[in-house]
């Protein structure tokens, strides 16, 4: 009894209130919260370097920024050089080479890194002020090696050609193009020629002409006084030179006054990349950047988004759906993207326009509103939890000339937003036919009907208008099985493999620079294996013998799936194409297309167990020049490709022995050992 007259005493007032509450209207939102911001100690330098310091002594760590204010540069001819900088400062410096640095610098527990317009050091603060020290040799008397700029350069020709067929490089090469423009330096594209034109004579200029302190900011953060972090500012800058720094105007771009489709083909193709973009005028700090961003986060910010609800999870178009709404001192952007099977491009940008116009033209729910306020309120209140976030407000404060209250009063502003104001927002930043839809995928298969969105052009990857593709005509008469039977001819292989009763290749398989070991073996009609490894290490085996097929990753069996047992089995013809031929697969010729510049027949292969790839045939040779397929991943589907580059003759047999696979990852193969007829037996593929 005295338990229940307890709990009625607690229930009591809650009994009361809710006899006063309208349960059918949504309470009133309360006033935003009132926040305190840590403020940073501040000081100038005689020699105009600003310098912020943000004490935190939680861990005995501290972190030093110093960041260039400048205007962006048009690098033109020459697009990379300032990157380029950046990454050479870091490679020697004060007499110390590269080497000498790392050293240095890992012996203290330390890292200090530099872009081309900042540099960085961090480390424990009982050796901060060796490695800040460290970092000040790189900023004031970096060496500027040419060695060093050539291995430079050879890493990003390297990062290039790595990226040039990624859709996400094409595609932002070409956004960048169409919005900015060559003569804007977010125009600007990097590509082999401009990264050659660079030399020691521009880096050199560069950073004569824009590392001055009087356009820099230094912002320290951790466990340091605002006296120390002041004497060592004094110490390592107080003597560094002040200068004139170039501040170019640009023409701002403009928006497009009709939506203009670009298309880059990609021929192999299975995806296309759609991005929807324009250019905005958004400033930092402007009135519009809080419930702009409430509006595109309604849009398109992340799953709860409306994109994602459509394209995702009521059409089921792609894994994924996307806006972001940029601001930016020159001159901001909205974009919105997605990745669609290729027969759903079309319907893909329908529903893009759709979610455009529902936003902009639909009454917005005060409910949506809200549920997008909470969340950016605790987004903001959380990164007030890391002393690196108070760095940034003030360093932005400082930069883009905002209010000295301006994060003061972010929840305030925030909670000013209300649906008449997003639906402003959208009528004024998302505005469907004065945009650009870029697509890059495969041309022959998407481009019917894409005229109904807006005038129809063709890019390179570079964002250079082209021609659109021509459908080349197939000769009469000529079948998928006949380029087939040519390639095995050309091949050697007409009447069998001449001889060959087994095959040992040992060469490379370079993945990101690394060089790692490749072993193919083949005994004709009976067993095949390819091993991948690192040293002693097996990363990958893939082994068919016996009527048998084990495939392990690191060591661990993966189970093989019944085209993989195909795929391994077709292997042991030497020329898979003999085993096809021979085991009931279908053999269907679509057309010509461009493979490394040079026409090739194109034949789609379905296997008797349902396996289907295509093959590449050069018109001109009748080798085979490229296989893909189709493989699924958590990111969609994805092509899985090899590109033959160099055939040599063994026993009358030509076999390819140089050429890149691509499985989202680019591995060059090269065999450069191989063995005809040396005795392979059974045993050896155990």
């Amino acid at each position: 009894m005295k338990r229940i007259l307890i709990a009625l005493a607690f229930a009591a007032p809650f009994v009361v209130t809710a006899q006063n509450i309208d349960r059918s209207k949504a309470p009133k939102p309360g006033p935003a919260p009132k926040i305190s911001i840590q403020q940073p100690a501040t000081f100038v330098l005689p020699n105009g370097l600003k310098v912020f310091v943000v004490q935190n002594s939680k861990l005995p760590r501290v972190s030093a920024t110093l960041t260039l204010d400048i205007e962006p540069i048009v690098e033109g001819n020459k697009t990379g050089y300032t990157q380029m900088a950046g990454s050479l400062m870091r490679r020697g410096a004060a007499g110390k080479n590269k080497a000498q640095l790392d050293e240095a610098i890992d012996f203290l527990g330390g890292s200090v890194g530099t872009s081309a317009t900042s540099a960085s050091a961090s480390g424990l603060s009982t050796n901060f002020d060796k490695i800040f020290d460290l970092m000040a040799q790189v900023v004031l008397k970096p060496t500027f090696d040419a060695t060093e700029l050539e291995k430079i350069r050879k890493q990003a020709l390297s990062g290039l050609e790595a990226s040039k067929d990624e859709p996400e490089t094409i595609a932002n090469n070409v956004v960048s193009r169409l919005m900015y423009g060559e003569s804007h330096p977010y125009g600007d594209i990097e590509t082999e020629a401009t990264l050659n034109a660079v030399t020691i004579a521009d880096i050199k200029k560069f950073y004569g002409t824009y590392w001055k302190p009087n356009v820099a900011y230094l912002v320290f953060v951790g466990d340091i006084t605002p006296a120390k972090a002041k004497a060592l500012a004094e110490k390592h800058f107080g003597k560094w030179a002040k200068g004139v720094v170039p501040k170019p105007v640009y023409k701002a771009p403009v928006t497009p006054t009709k939506t203009v489709v670009a298309i880059i083909d990609r021929p192999s193709a299975v995806q296309s990349l759609i991005t929807i973009a324009a250019p905005i005028q958004l400033k930092p700090g402007a009135a519009d950047e809080i419930p702009s961003s409430v509006m595109n986060n309604i849009l398109g910010g992340g799953f709860s988004g409306r994109l994602f609800a459509n394209l995702r999870e009521k059409y089921a178009f792609t894994y994924g759906a996307y806006s972001n709404l940029s601001s930016d001192k020159l001159v901001g952007n909205f974009q919105a993207d997605a990745s669609v099977r290729n027969e759903k491009t079309d319907s893909a940008i329908g529903q893009f326009l759709h979610e455009f116009n529902r936003i902009r033209n639909e009454a917005m729910p005060a409910d949506e509103v809200d549920r997008m306020k909470n969340y950016l309120s605790g987004s903001f209140a959380r990164s007030l939890e890391q002393p690196g976030t108070i760095a940034s407000f003030a360093l932005n404060v400082a930069r883009y000339g905002l209010p000295k209250d301006y994060y003061q009063n972010y929840l305030t502003n925030l909670a000013a937003v209300n649906p008449a104001t997003v639906q402003a927002m959208a009528k004024k930043y998302v505005v469907p036919g004065q945009q650009y839809i870029v697509i890059v995928g495969k041309a022959k298969e998407i481009a019917e009907g894409l005229e109904k969105y807006g005038e129809v052009k063709y890019f390179d990857m570079y964002g250079r208008p082209t021609a659109a593709p021509k459908k080349q005509s197939i000769p009469d008469g000529l079948t998928g099985k006949a380029v087939i039977e040519k390639f095995i001819e050309v091949s050697g292989a007409k009447n069998g493999v001449n001889g060959v009763t087994d095959i040992d290749m040992k060469g490379t398989a370079t993945v990101q620079g690394q060089a790692l070991q490749l072993s193919t073996r083949y005994i004709t009609g009976k067993a095949y294996s390819n091993v991948l490894s690192f040293g002693a290490m097996k990363l990958f085996e893939q082994v068919y013998a016996d009527g048998k097929y084990t495939q392990k990753q690191q060591g661990q069996e993966v189970p093989g799936e019944a085209d993989d047992i195909e795929s391994a089995q077709a292997e042991t013809a030497i020329i898979a194409e003999i085993f096809y031929l021979a085991n009931g697969a279908t053999f269907n010729l679509t057309g010509i297309e461009k493979v490394e510049g040079k026409d090739a027949y194109v034949v789609e292969v379905k296997t008797k167990a349902g396996r289907e790839v295509t093959f590449y045939y050069d018109v001109a040779s009748g080798l085979k020049v490229k296989q893909s397929e189709v493989s699924e991943s958590p990111q969609g589907s994805v092509e899985v490709s090899t590109l033959y580059t160099e055939y040599k003759t063994f026993n009358g047999i030509q076999i390819p022995v140089k050429g890149v696979m691509d499985q989202g990852v680019k591995i060059e193969f090269n065999y450069t050992e191989v063995k005809v007829n040396v005795g392979l037996k059974a045993e050896d593929f155990k």
